[in-house]
């Protein structure tokens, strides 16, 4: 055998051991991993059903933190503000038996879930000279939706 011979040979050897260690390395790592990848995914599977908790209930936790110290969604029972039970279809500053600010008697509009949501997110921009202070809106978009749907849930069943 030449040299050249033999150190291609010993090459290919060197070659096909090295192969043969990275695949028992992959092979002793490949369990492990395995079951590290189980966790991960049983731990997100776990986190993201407590995010998929439905949409209207979260938005009554926001009702409840943002809203409730001045509003309730029960028809009639006015407080600080007016009820909001079938608040979408309603004519702004309509509530009777209900004190509004002249400016919301005056608004002039029904509230649509546009208007509902441009109100949430800026009631002063909405309605300027409104009686809502403190509140100062709502920023998030995805927490106004939920609001809205929490709002929507009383249509039909109250």
């Amino acid at each position: 055998m030449r040299r050249w011979q033999f150190v291609v040979l010993l090459g290919a050897a060197s070659w096909l051991l090295v192969a043969r260690a990275r695949q028992e390395a992959r092979r002793r790592w490949l369990a492990p991993l395995a079951g590290l990848t189980a966790i991960i995914v049983s731990l997100s599977a776990i986190s993201q059903e407590s995010i998929r908790r439905p949409d209207v209930e979260l938005g009554e936790q926001l009702f409840n933190s943002a809203c409730r110290t001045c509003h309730t969604t029960r028809e009639g029972d006015n407080r600080l503000g007016p009820h909001l039970h079938n608040i979408v279809g309603r004519k702004a500053g309509a509530v009777p038996n209900y004190g509004y600010s002249s400016a919301m008697k005056g608004a002039g509009f029904v509230w649509d879930e546009k208007t509902l949501d441009r109100f949430i997110a800026n009631p002063d921009e909405t309605v300027p000279g409104n009686a809502m202070k403190p509140y100062g809106g709502l920023a998030s978009v995805d927490a106004r939706a939920k609001l809205l749907l929490f709002l929507r849930s009383f249509e039909k069943n109250q």
